[in-house]
């Protein structure tokens, strides 16, 4: 037997195993015409290639059989691509329903996270915060009564703690539902933010925006402010820098946040496998439809895009733009060390 026959074997075996697992796939699909016309088609080929080994056995078969077993395979063959097409479109179709389900599903809990948030700040500020107003009151009332001086080293750390109670607890309320930025938008909330961390931290924190006073949907205000805190909160933690530089602002539909640390930098890969933080972030980007890029090597601090179209519709793709820069950056650091070697 010549080696081109045992191929012809081995090839109608293979094409009778591909042959029954496109029965089995018959309806495992909507699209049961693509495996219909490719089990004709492999059908034919296995005709085609036995009527091939009968030539090879000294059988006259006439070429008009071979040419309508090849028009058959063809034709068969050409409807299975159409077909694969509209699969291919439904496979497409039912990816982007998943995300945009898991685009909603994700929102409702960021913006149920945040009712509960605001709700426990509103119970901390008008609960909790009245009765400490009031003790704080009665003490002060002890003041103008006559006390031995160990009653008014006591009555003097009472009133002490209770203002920090007071001040932790109004810290609390502002970090879990940030007041300011419900009443007064993004940029002053970040400002705010920033003001703060400014008189209890070292790190230089610059903060520069376009916006002003102008307004966006609560739920693009409420997931940058988070995202902007979670990068300030991360930078302090463990980047070891000594500047931070934000810029906010708005270019055309798109409201963009641009984030960099001069701090010791990270391996992104690595950083993004061990951890949550980035994957938070990320996520609540990705309800907004928006675009979170992030590049960072270890001595070369880290820089960080958020892109979110304010209508809702998909972020401007400006990352290419944006590493470009970056890099450009990166070069003109290294020069300048070069230069002053």
């Amino acid at each position: 037997m010549r080696a081109v026959e045992i191929l012809m074997i081995v090839s109608i075996v293979l094409q009778v195993i591909a042959m029954g697992i496109a029965l089995l796939l018959v309806n495992k699909t909507k699209f049961k015409a693509l495996w219909i016309c490719c089990i004709i088609a492999l059908v034919l080929l296995s005709v085609e290639r036995f009527l091939q080994l009968r030539l090879f056995a000294g059988f006259e078969i006439s070429d008009l059989t071979f040419a309508w077993v090849g028009i058959v395979v063809s034709l068969s063959f050409s409807i299975c691509v159409v077909c694969a097409r509209f699969l291919v479109n439904h496979v497409d179709k039912v990816s982007l329903e998943r995300r945009i389900l898991e685009n909603r599903l994700m929102t409702a809990v960021l913006r149920t996270e945040e009712r509960s948030r605001a709700s426990f700040s509103r119970e901390l500020h008008d609960g909790l915060g009245p009765l400490l107003s009031s003790a704080k009151m009665s003490l002060s009332a002890l003041q103008r009564i006559e006390l031995s001086d160990k009653d008014r080293l006591v009555l003097q750390n009472s009133t002490a703690a209770i203002d920090e109670a007071i001040r932790s607890l109004r810290e609390i309320s502002n970090n879990l539902s940030p007041h300011i930025l419900n009443n007064f938008g993004l940029a002053r909330g970040i400002k705010n933010f920033v003001d703060r961390l400014g008189t209890v931290r070292d790190t230089h924190i610059t903060f520069s925006t376009t916006l002003g006073d102008k307004r966006f949907d609560s739920n693009i205000e409420v997931i940058i402010y988070r995202v902007v805190c979670e990068l300030i909160n991360n930078s302090l933690k463990h980047a070891s820098c000594t500047d931070i530089d934000i810029t906010l602002k708005l270019g055309g539909k798109y409201l963009s946040v641009e984030y960099r640390d001069n701090g010791c930098g990270f391996s992104v890969r690595d950083v993004e496998s061990r951890g949550m933080g980035l994957s938070n972030i990320r996520s609540r980007v990705s309800s907004l439809n928006g675009k979170f890029t992030l590049s960072s090597r270890p001595g070369e601090g880290m820089q960080a895009k958020v892109s979110v179209a304010i209508d809702g519709t998909a972020a401007n793709p400006t990352d290419e733009e944006y590493e470009t820069n970056n890099r450009r950056r990166g070069n003109d650091k290294r020069r300048g060390k070069d230069s002053t070697r």
